[in-house]
């Protein structure tokens, strides 16, 4: 991926261009020391002079548009060097013109996200916040010295600026602390702050750019360049941001490592804005230039297929099975695409083409008419954000199947770390709370339930195998502690790992890949956490990844594939093994006979473990009992045989579900099988002598029973008294026990489940 740079033969500015801001609707204004604002097309053409101003003007700025509307994004503001600034129209009408504001010149401006309150700095050292109107509204924060940059956090609740070698943020509430810390050798030019990855690059005159967590804390150093780098600015969805220093314009990732480096011969770059489809730069130079650069050479790939985006108009599309080639050419630039192993999703300014990938010659097209930031794919359907409808949910026919919302959900902060999507689910970490999850379903567009964590989630992935009862849903929390879900009946949370770096469940299977420490971690059957969680560790593969880098992301688990992004940009693979794969297959198809027979040729105890834990959710005794024999879990063994000689199938589900560790569930079946003593038996046997005596009371039945057992327990102890005032006061209540009757109720009881079972075998 790279920038194709243009610019114009001849310059429209007799001097060095100051600013440069693009509209939601692709409208580019610069300004320059010639006092003039000139307005551009997307195509980099320049349309019209707006205004001449009467003061040197150091940067402007679009007002960003309201719920998505272009339209209302018809007015800019510009800073000047007498320390004023102005409203002014896209027909060049001065709206309002606020004259010292700042004591010396207006070094920096900044709009709020939802462009309610506009943020100045100056010469002065003073950051002053305004309304959207111009009206002063607060004094924000005071530095020693020139403040250079400014900028909003992800919510709007907190401003960063310069001061000096420094950064600061400070939050608008005037009780909370500001955080403070040393972020270059020399002063800080400029800072950008993403609102989707929520991270801070800046840029200074010891000649690097640095990027930080909204903590302060160093996450990349460039290595120094030539000159100061004067211009820093994150693209829209938070994947990239492009540097500008003299002479120099570079695209990085966002992890900080560059896709590419440019030498237009056009003297420093001092400010650089994005289109809101994050596929363009303008850039303002010291020559009078106003560059434009094209984002190009981007690719994705999918299984056998691979894209390419040779030129803006231009998509390449390469099948690596049969080497065919295909060339797919659109009116407008592309702005961003999408591949499965089914279809292709290619977004235009204007519209989306759907494909099929076994034909190319005929796309379903739906019409666009706002700006697309993020795709999504299911098997079924995918999930589209953009700035006029917001999130929206279309089959590939090009029908919208729904729109999810709910209260307080911010699309234009939507990413592929916040989002989850599968066939039959959608999860959304909610901005306002990010310690709960929204689910929704991606058919209706309804809330369905919600999950709740202890503290703030960064990135959310669900399951793609299987029906929504199989759906599992990881998480890693701020503390990068790796944790998954189920979606559905009891949403029990469950810690797999800490410090991962990233996670990717696999598309074709339900194995899950992370990185984390410095390895490559694979489970190939989470499952196991639900069925035997002490199997968990011999369920794991493990790989070496120090190399990698600590920055690092896994953008694609296939098969038996895992595609990794290193730390310095270069892409490489890891291969796992493919048995697991296999042997889930057979199970998932109660293929028993075939599953041993795969162990038993691998002889693999973590691929007996998987079988063991298969098994198991399958019910599927005598294959858990072989598998439990082979990894010598003797005592899991015997309890296999134990549930096999039970004589009720009620029985034989509660005792496997007492084994998994979910005793209400094995309870509720006894019960409603109308085995409530084998039900308070089970209670009896873990010494849970309250619940069995609710139980008992509750069925009416058994009391008796429970303080018979109670009381043998305590003579075995000693006989030591009641302490249980519960069961103290029903013993007053009865009296003495009639052991005799009890037993022989007892009696009648297993009788009745031989019985049953006997009649069940015969039939």
């Amino acid at each position: 991926m790279k920038f194709k740079v243009t610019q114009l033969p001849a310059n429209k500015h007799a001097e060095v261009v100051t600013g440069v801001s693009w509209s939601a609707g692709n409208d580019l204004l610069s300004v320059a020391d010639d006092k003039k604002v000139w307005l551009w097309n997307v195509e980099g053409e320049p349309q019209a002079q707006v205004i001449e101003t009467d003061t040197f003007c150091t940067e402007l700025r679009w007002i960003p548009s309201i719920q998505g509307r272009a339209k209302d994004a018809d007015v800019f503001v510009v800073g000047c060097t007498d320390g004023s600034f102005k409203l002014i129209s896209k027909t060049g009408r001065v709206e309002k013109a606020v004259p010292s504001a700042h004591s010396g010149a207006v070094t920096s401006l900044a709009w709020s996200h939802d462009g309610s309150s506009l943020a100045t700095c100056g010469e002065d050292g003073h950051v002053k916040s305004w309304s959207r109107n111009g009206f002063f509204r607060a004094n924000l924060a005071q530095a020693e010295g020139t403040v250079h940059t400014v900028c909003w956090s992800a919510e709007s609740e907190q401003i960063l600026f310069s001061s000096g070698k420094h950064l600061v943020i400070s939050p608008l509430q005037p009780s909370s602390k500001q955080v403070m810390w040393k972020a270059h050798d020399a002063p800080v030019l400029k800072a950008d702050w993403n609102k989707v990855n929520n991270l801070i690059v800046s840029g200074g005159e010891d000649c690097k750019y640095r990027v930080w967590d909204a903590y302060g804390r160093q996450l990349y150093s460039s290595s120094p360049a030539e000159y100061s780098i004067s211009a820093v600015a994150w693209a829209p969805n938070g994947r990239h941001f492009a540097v500008g220093s003299f002479n120099m314009l570079r695209l990085c990732d966002k992890t900080g490592w560059s896709h590419s480096r440019d030498q237009p011969e056009c003297g420093s770059l001092f400010d650089i804005a994005w289109t809101a489809d994050s596929t363009q730069i303008a850039a303002a130079t010291g020559s009078g230039a106003v560059i434009f650069g094209q984002l190009v050479q981007r690719e994705v790939s999918c299984a056998h297929l691979e894209l390419r985006q040779e030129e803006a108009h231009t998509l390449s599309v390469v099948n690596v099975l049969d080497e065919t080639h295909e060339d797919l050419q659109f009116k407008e630039r592309v702005t961003e695409m999408s591949v499965s192993g089914g279809h292709l999703v290619v977004v235009t300014a204007t519209q989306v083409c759907i494909y099929s990938t076994t034909n190319w010659n005929t796309p379903h097209i739906v019409e666009l008419r706002g700006t697309v930031s993020l795709i999504l794919q299911a098997k079924r359907h995918f999930a589209m954000v953009d700035t006029i409808n917001g999130l929206q949910v279309l089959n590939f026919d090009g029908r919208m199947l729904s729109q999810p919302k709910f209260s307080a959900m911010r699309p234009d902060a939507l990413s592929s770390f916040n989002v989850a999507y599968s066939d039959d689910l959608l999860a959304i970490i909610d901005v306002a709370d990010q310690k709960t999850i929204r689910l929704l379903d991606p058919l209706t567009g309804k809330q369905v339930g919600t999950l709740q964590h202890s503290i703030e989630v960064e990135h959310i992935a669900l399951s793609q195998v299987g029906d929504i009862s199989r759906r599992r849903l990881v998480l890693v929390d701020k503390n990068r502690d790796l944790h998954i879900t189920p979606v559905q009946g009891t949403q029990e949370m469950y810690k797999l790992h800490i410090m991962v770096d990233t996670i990717r469940w696999n598309d074709s299977n339900n194995s899950l890949a992370a990185v984390a420490d410095g390895m490559l971690l694979v489970w190939f059957y989470p499952e196991v956490i639900y069925m035997d969680r002490d199997l968990l560790p011999s369920t794991i593969s493990k790989q070496p990844a120090f190399e990698w880098g600590k920055t690092v992301e896994i953008i694609e688990f296939r098969d038996t594939r895992v595609q990794v992004r290193r730390s310095d940009g270069a892409i490489v693979s890891a291969s796992v093994s493919p048995y697991p794969t296999i042997l889930e297959k057979f199970c998932t198809a109660a293929q028993w006979e075939p599953a041993l027979r795969l162990c038993r040729y691998v002889k693999s105890p973590q691929l007996w473990a998987c079988l063991a834990a298969m098994a198991v959710a399958g019910k599927e005794l005598h294959t858990a009992e072989v598998a439990y024999a082979a990894i010598d879990q003797v005592d899991k063994l015997l309890y296999m045989c134990h549930i096999k000689e039970l004589p009720t199938i009620e029985a034989r589900e509660a005792e496997l579900l007492l084994f998994r560790r979910r005793q209400a569930e094995a309870v509720q079946v006894l019960v409603q099988g109308g085995w409530v003593y084998r039900a308070i038996k089970l209670f009896i046997r873990v010494f849970q002598w309250e619940k069995a005596f609710e139980l008992a009371r509750t069925q009416q039945q058994h009391i008796d029973t429970v303080l018979y057992y109670r009381q043998k327990h305590l003579a075995q102890l000693g006989n030591r008294e009641e302490t249980i005032p519960k069961l103290a006061q029903a013993a007053q209540q009865i009296g003495q026990l009639n052991e005799a009757a009890i037993r022989a109720k007892i009696d009648a009881e297993k009788a009745r489940e031989r019985e049953r079972g006997g009649a069940r075998a015969a039939s």
